[in-house]
């Protein structure tokens, strides 16, 4: 939950390759106070079965940047033969992108839902609502 000092965050991710949610995707959660500052590792959580990870943690006061951390490659390679029911043909074994690291600026009093859109061989985020 965001304050009048701090900004808060939360995600989800759809598996496009499928049309479904991208449950037990471990995300880990980093912050920094200014483009110079060193990173800080605040925690972490995974996806629910909905997509959701509704339980990151909150975001220090003087926040101004956060970097979400989706590790997939342990989902693409847990739900490969689910996948593939939809494309028969074998690509390849795992993903394309094993990690995929969002980088954003944040301001105190927003909240930024930050959707993870993904399959196998490419991403896309955007500033959700």
């Amino acid at each position: 939950m965001s304050t009048d000092t701090t900004a808060s965050v939360s995600t989800h991710i759809l598996d496009t390759s499928i049309g479904r949610p991208a449950g037990g995707v471990a995300v880990t959660l980093a912050a920094r106070g200014g483009s110079d500052a060193e990173w800080v590792a605040l925690g972490g959580s995974a996806t629910d079965a909905d997509g959701r990870c509704k339980d990151l943690p909150a975001l220090p006061e003087g926040t101004t940047h956060v970097r979400l951390d989706f590790e997939v490659e342990t989902y693409f390679s847990k739900n490969r033969a689910e996948a593939q029911q939809d494309a028969p043909r074998v690509r390849d074994s795992g993903a394309f992108f094993p990690e995929v690291a969002i980088t954003f600026a944040v301001a105190p009093g927003e909240h930024y839902h930050v959707p993870l859109l993904l399959n196998p061989f490419g991403y896309s985020v955007y500033r959700g609502s």
